[in-house]
């Protein structure tokens, strides 16, 4: 048995898994989010290992004999969370999220410090990313930064809590700023630019690799083997690839989670910062991939239905589709945590354009929609742009429940997008599928199954004009605002 734990920011998921890779249950407990400052995002990390243990006393009611045979753990989260602990391995502050955007004049700060950063972590240094918060951090709080004692992932912060070792993945130690991504390794350069040694970081092991054994009391409160291991697991994006085999250079999948992910594998290195595009490695070795990331994909939705204070998901689409009337389109910037691709602006805002006393509510929700798959689109053509080749892509996540917002996905990309099954599940499951990969010793190019097709969203012609004059709007509507936002 093998159980997979994937720490997201809405939600922490738990997913128990037998050894012919067959999911035998599903657990999610909810996440809360404290935004206290303009462009500050943070939850704190006993909040995360709260969840975790509510997910598995839930499990034990119904699976304790399941736990009882567990053999591996992997582990899964969102990115780039600062975790910032004492010497007593006590958090310091709340953890500041991937969606924390305050960090941006450290950004420039780094860039200064170190001209040639990009020939060392391959990427654009973004707010969103550790080092420029933990640099932030020092300028801010100080006192806080003199405690430091080590700096952990969010899903590193588990397995802290499950095995007393500190230790991280490639493909999540790739979004801190601090990895030196074709040498997979942490650079010192970078960490001197933040005041940092390798004495504070992590050791580093690929995704399949065994980093620990649980402890005692866990064995005993868990109800689990006191041999059970824990192994390197993945930053949530590259999890969430293992879980529909996007492994194979050229394959691809559309994340619509809190955060928009597009996402590409590779099995070179490839540098290409221009517009945002990340380049990062994969949770296996010798693997690499590319992604374009959008702070506010279902959150956009989340965002209208609380503004809304309606609970249905369903039937707020379905007004959507059934009451489309081209005349009365509106076109909407999802930017309410500013911009990762192709912008690295933190300061872009939310916008509705073109509203009038005709506008119902199903005009706007359907622009939320048609706006997040222009943000896609916006990735899609910088990752063209920087020569990445794109295959069959799949669609995963939350967001993934409605084939209606596929549709408006195919038709905006003109490609097709697939639908499997199992796709919302994502980085619990890619983290499952490792821990099995730990212990059964396998190729992983072909150790795992791609899950089956359910259906294929499909680009309609009929809406090609449509779609061509929107995203016109959409990105000129940056551009004329983009002074504003940041006046």
């Amino acid at each position: 048995m093998f159980l997979g734990i994937d720490l997201g920011t809405s939600s922490v998921k738990l997913i128990l898994l037998n050894n012919d890779q067959e999911i035998l249950s599903v657990n999610s407990q909810p996440l809360t989010v404290s935004q206290p400052k303009p462009l500050w995002s943070e939850q704190h990390p006993e909040q995360w290992w709260q969840a975790v243990c509510d997910g598995v006393r839930a499990l034990q009611q119904t699976h304790a004999k399941e736990l009882a045979a567990l053999q591996a753990i992997g582990l899964s989260g969102q990115q780039h969370g600062a975790t910032l602990l004492d010497k007593n391995d006590q958090a310091l502050r709340p953890a500041m999220l991937w969606n924390d955007g305050r960090a941006y004049s450290q950004c420039i700060t780094l860039a200064d410090r170190v001209p040639h950063y990009q020939s060392l972590i391959s990427n654009r240094i973004m707010p969103g990313f550790t080092a420029p918060k933990v640099l932030w951090v020092a300028e801010h709080e100080p006192e806080i930064f003199k405690k430091i004692a080590k700096i952990l992932l969010p899903k590193d912060y588990l397995r802290l809590r499950l095995t007393g070792n500190y230790a991280s993945d490639m493909s999540d130690a790739a979004g801190t700023a601090w990895l030196n991504i074709q040498e997979r390794c942490w650079s010192d350069e970078m960490l001197a630019a933040t005041h940092l040694t390798q004495t504070n970081m992590p050791t580093l092991f690929e995704g399949s690799d065994i980093t620990g054994t649980v402890t005692k009391m866990i064995a005993e409160s868990w109800g689990i083997p006191a041999n059970t291991v824990v192994i390197g697991g993945g930053g949530d994006n590259p999890a969430s690839a293992i879980s529909i085999n996007v492994i194979k250079p050229g394959s691809a999948f559309l994340s619509l989670g809190t955060s928009g992910v597009y996402f590409v594998a590779s099995d070179r290195y490839q540098l290409a910062p221009e517009n945002g595009v990340h380049s990062f490695c994969h949770c296996l070795p010798e693997r690499w991939h590319q992604m374009s990331v959008h702070l506010s994909a279902a959150a956009s939705l989340s965002w209208w239905m609380n503004t809304l204070k309606v609970s249905d998901a369903e039937r707020l689409l379905q007004e959507a589709e059934n009451n489309f009337n081209p005349d009365h389109s509106v076109v909407f910037l999802p930017y309410l945590s500013g911009e990762r691709t192709p912008h690295n602006d933190p300061h872009a805002k939310g916008v509705f354009y073109g509203m009038t006393h005709a506008n119902q509510r199903a005009d706007l929700t359907r622009a939320i929609l048609e706006g997040v798959a222009f943000a896609f689109a916006d990735g899609q053509t910088a990752m063209l742009q920087a020569g990445i080749r794109i295959d069959e892509v799949s669609v995963i996540g939350g967001g993934a429940k409605s084939l209606f917002w596929g549709k408006i996905l195919a038709n905006v990309l003109q490609r097709p997008l697939i639908y499997r099954q199992n796709r919302e599940v994502g980085g619990a499951l890619g983290a499952a599928r490792l821990a099995w990969l730990a212990i059964n010793k396998t190729d992983a190019s072909t150790a795992f199954a791609t899950p089956p097709i359910e259906t294929v969203a499909e680009p309609d012609k009929n809406y090609f004009a449509y779609y061509t004059d929107q995203y016109a709007i959409y990105k000129k509507l940056y551009r004329q605002l983009k002074e504003v936002f940041n006046s």
